[in-house]
């Protein structure tokens, strides 16, 4: 009957574990779901869509790219000899 009674008490510590367990897990979905929500209202905000982020992304390294180069032209030639690297770490 002790054997039963310790069986009886593990089970509920264990269902108690689990249900600990289910609360975090739903209070951490919820927590998800609103940083979810937030980001889509931020990509609104910016007028991107989700499914056009990587495109967006790309397109913004691009020209982040295009400006950086165009910024090194602007430089005077003779720091740009004198200091003999450019920001990207290549050598002219």
């Amino acid at each position: 009957m002790q054997q039963l009674e310790e069986r009886i008490k593990e089970v509920k510590t264990a269902l108690e574990k689990a249900k600990d367990l289910r609360y975090k897990a739903e209070a951490r979905l919820e927590q998800l779901e609103r940083q979810e929500e937030e980001l889509l209202q931020e990509l609104q905000e910016l007028g991107v869509e989700p499914k056009h982020l990587e495109q967006e992304i790309e397109k913004l390294e691009q020209q982040i790219e295009q400006q950086l180069e165009e910024a090194w032209t602007l430089l005077p030639q003779e720091l740009v000899r004198a200091g003999g690297e450019k920001a990207d770490g290549s050598h002219d």
